[in-house]
C-alpha cells in the first residue's frame, strides 16, 4: 500500500529547510546505494555526519513522532535517520530495489527495510520533472502511481521496501527531498494495512459517536488484540 501523509512539516518549516539545504554541502549520491542501484543512481546528497544535515534529520524525526497518521501507518519500531538528496541538472534515479537491511549509523544496529518514505520539501512547480514512480507489475497501476508523484512541500509518501521504482530526469530547478527507511513492529505489509484501515475508521466512528459508543469499545479492543497478535518486539 502506498500512503500519503500530509502536512508532516508545515508550509513555514519546509521552506526553512528548503532554504537551508540551497547552499548545502552536496556530495555524489552513490554512498546509500547498493550494488545494482549505484549504476543507475545520478543525484547529490547531504553527508550524513554533515552538521546541517543532522539538525534537519533531528527535526523530522520530532515531527514524525508528532504525527498520529504515520503512527498508525507504519507502527515504527525503528527508524533510519532521514538522509537528504537532490536532483538537479538531469539528476535521476533508474529503476532500483532498495536494500533489505541497512545497518543505523554509529551502531551495531541493523535495521529491516519495510517501508521506504521521501519527504518532499520543495513545491512541485518549482521544478520540471523528478516524478516518484511507483512501479507495479502485476495489476493496473493505482491512482496516482501511472504518471509519477509530485507532492506540495511538507508531504510525506511512504512505499513497501519491496517495490521497484524510480526517479525520473529532473530538466528544470532542483527537487530537494529527504528520505529514510523504517521497520515497522508489524512486518506483513497485508496485516499492517489491515491495521491502519481499522484505526482509520475507528478514529471516524469516534469523531460521529464519541469514544465510550459500545461499537467504538469493541473495535478498538479487536485492534489491539491483533496488535498483540501480529506484533514483533
Amino acid at each position: 500500500m502506498i500512503i500519503t501523509i500530509p502536512s508532516v512539516l508545515s508550509k513555514d518549516e519546509a521552506a526553512q529547510f528548503y532554504s537551508a539545504l540551497q547552499n548545502a554541502s552536496w556530495e555524489e549520491g552513490g554512498a546509500t546505494a547498493g550494488t545494482q542501484a549505484a549504476t543507475v543512481k545520478q543525484n547529490l546528497q547531504l553527508p550524513a555526519n554533515d552538521q546541517l544535515a543532522q539538525q534537519l534529520s533531528d527535526y523530522v524525526l520530532q515531527a514524525l513522532a508528532r504525527h498520529p497518521r504515520f503512527i498508525s501507518a507504519t507502527l515504527p519500531q525503528k527508524i533510519y535517520p532521514p538522509l537528504f538528496n537532490c536532483y538537479r541538472e538531469g539528476g535521476q534515479y533508474g529503476t532500483h530495489v532498495d536494500n533489505a537491511v541497512r545497518t543505523l549509523p554509529n551502531t551495531p544496529l541493523r535495521l529491516r527495510t519495510d517501508l521506504s518514505a521521501t519527504l518532499f520539501l520543495n513545491e512541485p512547480d518549482t521544478y520540471e520533472g523528478g516524478e516518484l514512480e511507483i512501479i507495479q507489475h502485476w495489476s493496473a497501476p493505482a491512482e496516482g502511481e501511472s504518471s509519477g508523484i509530485k507532492l506540495s512541500a511538507g508531504d510525506l509518501i511512504i512505499y513497501p521496501s519491496t517495490r521497484e521504482h524510480r526517479v525520473h530526469p529532473v530538466t528544470k530547478g532542483d527537487r530537494i527531498c529527504a528520505f529514510f527507511w523504517l521497520q515497522s513492529m508489524v512486518r506483513d505489509h497485508e496485516q499492517r494495512e489491515l491495521l491502519f484501515e481499522l484505526d482509520e475508521s475507528i478514529q471516524a466512528l469516534t469523531l460521529m459517536q464519541g469514544h465510550e459508543q459500545p461499537e467504538v469499545v469493541r473495535l478498538t479492543a479487536l485492534y489491539h488484540r491483533l496488535v498483540r497478535q501480529w506484533v514483533d518486539t
